[in-house]
């Protein structure tokens, strides 16, 4: 747990809270990753830490970016310096962040695949593993049936955690967040047809189950590769500088 006294080192972390590993799909402040966060009277400094040295340089310079772009949001920040520690690419990534280059013009013919489209993607499969979790929970905590699913809607669904992230997540996908609109739905907004629920369930169990033990399998390593090593100490020196 990250401990906030003044108000900008209460915005700087809620900004960072707001980044997500795409594949994870938590707060980069939950899992750990972020190490370190000075502010001073020029800005803020923020420095990453990953898992492995070799995770996708891809996923790793999206959250790197991302963390940037949040921090430059709060207001009277001052200059934003994000850094990546420990990776193999932490020297070419941190120099595309400060340079402003874009993960092409950082990567050039290395980058394989367009950021937007790989955000897309797990967007994607954020909002498939939401529903999932919030479909079991009216299906253990009601006397709704697996036959009844195909009519039901958002409004249908009981408040609480499960159904704050899945509406984020229909968000993040250009999906409808009526009360009125379908649950299960694909990532187009098509209804899933009465006969194919049952496999579409299974599948989002699949997709739930894959992303949870990711991310189990993530804290373990970062806790085994930064043992002893605290996280997200904050450092402010405006008042002494």
């Amino acid at each position: 747990m990250i401990a906030v006294a003044t108000s900008l080192q209460s915005e700087v972390v809620a900004a960072l809270a707001t980044v997500v590993d795409p594949e994870l799909d938590q707060p980069i402040t939950d899992l750990g990753f972020v190490r370190s966060i000075r502010i001073d009277r020029t800005g803020v400094t923020v420095h990453l830490r990953l898992p492995t040295s070799f995770c996708a340089p891809n996923f790793a310079y999206l959250m790197a970016s991302d963390a940037v772009d949040a921090l430059r949001r709060v207001p009277q920040v001052g200059k934003v310096t994000v850094l990546l520690d420990d990776h193999h690419d932490s020297d070419k990534i941190n120099a595309g962040l400060a340079a402003d280059a874009g993960y092409v013009g950082t990567f050039g013919s290395e980058a394989e695949q367009d950021l937007d489209e790989l955000r897309r993607i797990f967007q994607r499969k954020a909002h498939t593993a939401a529903m999932e979790r919030s479909v079991m929970a009216l299906l253990r905590s009601t006397g709704t049936t697996v036959e009844q699913l195909p009519g039901l809607t958002l409004g249908q669904l009981p408040g609480g955690p499960h159904k704050e992230a899945l509406l984020r997540r229909r968000a993040a996908i250009g999906l409808g967040i009526r009360p009125d609109d379908l649950v299960l739905v694909d990532d187009d907004g098509v209804p899933v047809p009465p006969d194919a629920v049952p496999a579409r369930l299974r599948f989002a169990k699949a997709v739930r189950i894959s992303v949870e033990g990711n991310a189990h399998f993530c804290r373990g390593l970062l806790a085994t590769r930064y043992d002893n090593e605290p996280g997200a100490l904050i450092t402010d020196t405006r008042r002494t500088t």
